[in-house]
């Protein structure tokens, strides 16, 4: 299945696209005064205000991020570093229009560069061009980490379009090298997915995560619903049903 058809049904079953389809149903149904029509209404603006306020979705995003922990360094070793894409910042304007990384890929860089410092292992960069574009994720990721960073970066793998693949042509890509144990860099929300595929791929992962969700304090503004806190709950339930589909596909294959 392509990037673009797997993420239009993505569209369909995250916020707020879902939500607004209930709500407009919801309407429609008020019209021809039908008894579920009301309850429906409710729903959906409960969901909203639910799936907008800070209090609960990072909460969710707590829930995902407590199934790793920050990597303990003079502990845990590895003899690589693989670090996921984390999309693209398209025709930079500021960058003679460019392709360049996207916030959350940069900060996936960031931590790596620190880890490559204090480890010295060598760097996998993956990501490839799920939209199209001329500069794969994974070679502006080099670019990044070598131009800016200057760390340098051994493999670049950029023919994949989603983990399932960065995990699997990594594998094909580090295997040849007689590498196994990598340092996973991702998010920390992601990490759970991304390393249940890495290891199902045939890698032996310490996982590196970053980015975790913190807060400096709770207070009123927790529960006064914002737009990245609507972004936050399509990453959050995104990265459930991603977890289920990969459980999903296990079970039919290995069935």
């Amino acid at each position: 299945m392509s990037w673009f058809v797997t993420n239009l049904i993505a569209a369909f079953l995250l916020p707020p696209l879902n939500l607004l389809l209930a709500l407009a149903l919801g309407i429609f149904l008020l019209q021809l005064r039908h008894k579920l029509a009301k309850p429906l209404i409710l729903s959906a603006f409960c969901l909203l205000w639910i799936a907008s306020t800070p209090y609960f979705t990072e909460g969710a995003l707590h829930w995902l991020e407590a199934h790793t922990s920050p990597l303990d360094i003079p502990h845990q070793n590895a003899d690589a570093i693989v670090i996921l894409g984390g999309g693209t910042y398209f025709h930079a304007p500021e960058y003679e229009g460019q392709d360049t990384i996207s916030d959350a890929a940069l900060m996936r860089l960031r931590y790596g560069a620190k880890l490559q410092r204090e480890t010295g292992k060598p760097v996998l960069v993956t990501g490839g061009k799920p939209l199209g574009n001329n500069t794969s994720e994974a070679q502006q990721m080099k670019s990044v980490l070598e131009q800016d960073f200057r760390i340098p970066v051994r493999w670049t793998e950029d023919t994949s379009d989603n983990t399932f693949e960065n995990a699997r042509y990594s594998y094909q890509m580090l295997q040849a090298q007689g590498i196994r144990k990598i340092y996973l860099v991702t998010h920390a929300w992601h990490m759970k997915r991304s390393a249940e595929i890495f290891r199902r791929a045939g890698f032996d992962v310490v996982e590196a995560p970053t980015a975790f969700s913190t807060r400096y304090q709770i207070s009123l503004l927790a529960f006064l619903p914002d737009a990245k806190s609507l972004h936050d709950s399509k990453i959050f339930i995104h990265e459930t049903i991603g977890l289920l589909w990969y459980r999903v596909k296990l079970a039919i294959f290995t069935g």
